[in-house]
């Protein structure tokens, strides 16, 4: 089996080209490792492997099917689903011939795709099933780029009869025979794309305006995945579970430009529904998740044990606590006495191993989160059961990696120092800057945004703000944007106060309102599996979730929510007058679909207090309660309207430094 290093022999190798692109690294895993499982699918309940010969075939013949209908070097490729081997297949596909894959998100509306189908100007798309067939159809007559759409799954597709229309059989069935008629046209496709070229656009999220269309060279995103392999310790034996959307820039790193470098196995889960089945079922060794996934895994074991019996609740508590005086000491390579280890070692065989094998982290050995800040209460219980649970910042421009946690060096309120081969600089407007091998090449067809972003020299300027701690660790506290100031003068960073309220396993979202004001207040979305479970056990009945939110004994909840968040912030002399005064619990959950969220679950913070700007007014006055009508869009594309009277909770300040 080669090892990592027999991969970095391979690729400076004088008798082999270099390793410059994902589809020249694909061939080169057939030729060196062509029987190991590069990916899985489960499907119907039973798993299918593929090898990288088998891999590299299927990307032949869907590249030579593509040529044979057309697609040249430099089309764009749309590719919409779930993770599916074929889609990832297919962007291999379009690398091979030039092109450009451009992923979309996959629970994004037809109206939503619009923007990025014209801006990309995609002529191919690769979808997963009828769902998003029917999406194009809806909206094909707005892209006249659009000549061809390929579908994965053909149920529910015979009666389909449209221009362009294929299914994938018909595509790999062609493509077969374009190899054999033109055996060298493949390899020759292959060896005309370089380091420099073009290898995927990647769409930001949208929060304040239109998406931009990222662009990354192979370069930029080799080098970044084989940085991070390298100063991780990761090699060909990883199992990787992917589960998050393609469009998603970590789902590229993690799940394709790390595989292609090292060499290991991704798996495709079944549905988004049976992801924690899945997991069980592969054990997977390189895991990422959001902090609101480790949330709910967390919430999820409370619950359970909750409704354990008193013996099984005693000892799981014992044991946690043994394990987070002693695992986050073992997971760092710290010393640890004999007589702990020995009562770890127990706790594992009773407690921790169980625990872990209904999470299907038994045998993680590497686990990153990002996006959002995470609570110190997730980093203690994970890194307890000797997992070794990191933050990492990044962004789309960066493929990632801007700051990662070292090993032994986790903190629970920084996102750790400089990725390798990057460097990170503090603008006097405390803004965050980065450079690095991972910067972006450019904007798709946004000249003007690429300047404003990327300076000469090739520093992004990311519209974070942060600062360093004494021992060099990023600390980020909100867009740059969003900071605000309260009329005294005190410093109004909303996403730090919204991370912090989702601290707390009972709030699911937060929106934080502040900049102008005397004070700060909030909107809360309580999170329905652990408010309904805390409900329940009080015999406390509820009828859905505007129901819920609007009883007392969950107001009640909240509000001591806050208040922990209140006495933390007074110790802060940064932050000490953001304490919140007042909130309120939303009567519907904040949602995409209705423009409240962006499709990576941003809060949309202007939109929100636009929307809802009775309420924020509400909060600050002497009001007791609130009407609201709003509307609501529906699953099925109906819309109707929610109407309900919100209460308005005042909540206890502490005096700054003496809490």
């Amino acid at each position: 089996m080669a090892s990592p290093q027999a991969l970095q022999v391979n690729a400076h190798a004088p008798s082999r080209p270099a390793l410059d692109t994902f589809p020249k690294l694909l061939l080169n895993h057939a030729a060196v490792r062509g029987n190991r499982p590069a990916m899985r699918e489960k499907d119907l309940g039973i798993w299918q492997t593929w090898s990288w010969a088998e891999v590299a075939a299927e990307v032949r013949a869907i590249a030579c099917g593509l040529a044979a209908r057309g697609f040249a070097r430099g089309d764009r490729l749309a590719i919409i689903g779930d993770n599916r081997p074929r889609l990832y297949w297919s962007m291999a596909a379009a690398q091979c011939l030039g092109g450009v894959p451009v992923p979309l998100y996959q629970d994004a509306v037809a109206e939503e795709m619009v923007f990025v189908l014209q801006d990309a100007g995609a002529r191919f798309a690769v979808v997963e099933d009828q769902e998003q067939v029917d999406k194009l159809l809806e909206i094909r007559d707005r892209l006249p780029t659009l000549t061809h759409i390929i579908y994965d799954d053909p149920r529910g597709m015979r009666h389909y009869q449209h221009d362009g229309l294929h299914s994938f059989a018909e595509v790999l069935g062609d493509g077969r025979v374009h190899h054999d008629e033109h055996p060298h046209f493949f390899q020759s496709e292959v060896d005309g794309v370089g380091a420099d070229d073009i290898a995927i656009m990647l769409y930001t999220s949208g929060t304040t305006g239109n998406p931009k269309g990222v662009a990354h060279t192979y370069h930029s995103m080799i080098v970044t995945a084989r940085n991070s392999i390298e100063a991780e310790g990761l090699s060909d034996q990883e199992e990787v579970l992917a589960y998050l959307p393609m469009a998603w820039v970590g789902d590229n790193l993690f799940s394709y430009a790390q595989s292609m470098v090292a060499g290991f196995c991704v798996s495709c889960p079944e549905s988004s529904e049976t992801v924690m089945t899945d997991m069980r079922e592969i054990g997977p060794t390189y895991y990422f998740a959001p902090p609101r996934v480790y949330e709910n895994l967390l919430t999820q074991v409370t619950i359970r044990m909750e409704d354990a019996s008193p013996l099984k609740r005693w000892m799981f508590n014992y044991f946690m606590e043994h394990a987070r005086k002693t695992g986050t000491r073992i997971v760092d390579g710290q010393p640890v006495s004999m007589i702990d280890r020995l009562g770890y070692w127990l706790g594992n065989l009773l407690v921790y191993g169980p625990v872990k094998n209904v999470l299907g982290f038994s045998r993680i050995k590497l686990a990153f989160t990002a996006g959002e800040a995470i609570g110190p209460e997730l980093f203690d219980f994970y890194r307890a059961l000797n997992i070794n649970i990191k933050q990492l910042y990044g962004s789309t421009e960066a493929y990632v990696m801007v700051c990662v946690q070292p090993n032994g060096q986790v903190k629970p309120d920084t996102v750790g120092t400089p990725a390798p081969g990057v460097e990170v600089k503090i603008a006097d407007s405390g803004e965050v800057l980065f450079r690095g091998p991972g910067v972006f090449h450019s904007y798709w067809n946004r000249p003007d945004a690429t300047a404003e972003t990327k300076t000469d020299d090739g520093w992004v300027l990311t519209g974070d703000a942060g600062f360093f701690d004494d021992d060099g660790h990023l600390k980020i506290i909100d867009r740059a944007k969003d900071v605000g100031k309260f009329t005294q003068g005190g410093m109004f960073a909303p996403k730090y106060l919204e991370n912090k309220l989702k601290f707390f396993p009972y709030i699911k979202e937060a929106v934080t309102f502040g900049d102008g004001r005397d004070h700060a207040t909030a909107f809360i979305n309580i999170d329905l599996s652990a408010v309904g479970n805390w409900a329940e056990k009080r015999n406390l009945p509820y009828t859905g979730y505007t129901d819920l939110a609007g009883q007392a004994p969950v107001y009640e909840l909240i509000r001591e929510c806050v208040e922990k968040i209140n006495a933390d912030l007074a110790r802060d002399p940064r932050l000490g007058h953001s304490q919140i005064k007042r909130f309120l619990i939303l009567h519907k959950e904040l949602d995409a679909d209705d423009g409240e969220l962006t499709r990576t679950r941003k809060v949309r913070r202007k939109f929100i207090s636009e929307r809802y700007g009775v309420l924020v007014e509400a909060l600050y006055s002497s009001q007791e309660s609130c009407m609201i009508d709003a509307q609501v869009k529906f699953e099925d594309g109906r819309v109707g309207n929610i109407r309900a009277t919100l209460k308005l909770c005042d909540v206890q300040t502490y005096p700054l430094a003496t809490a």
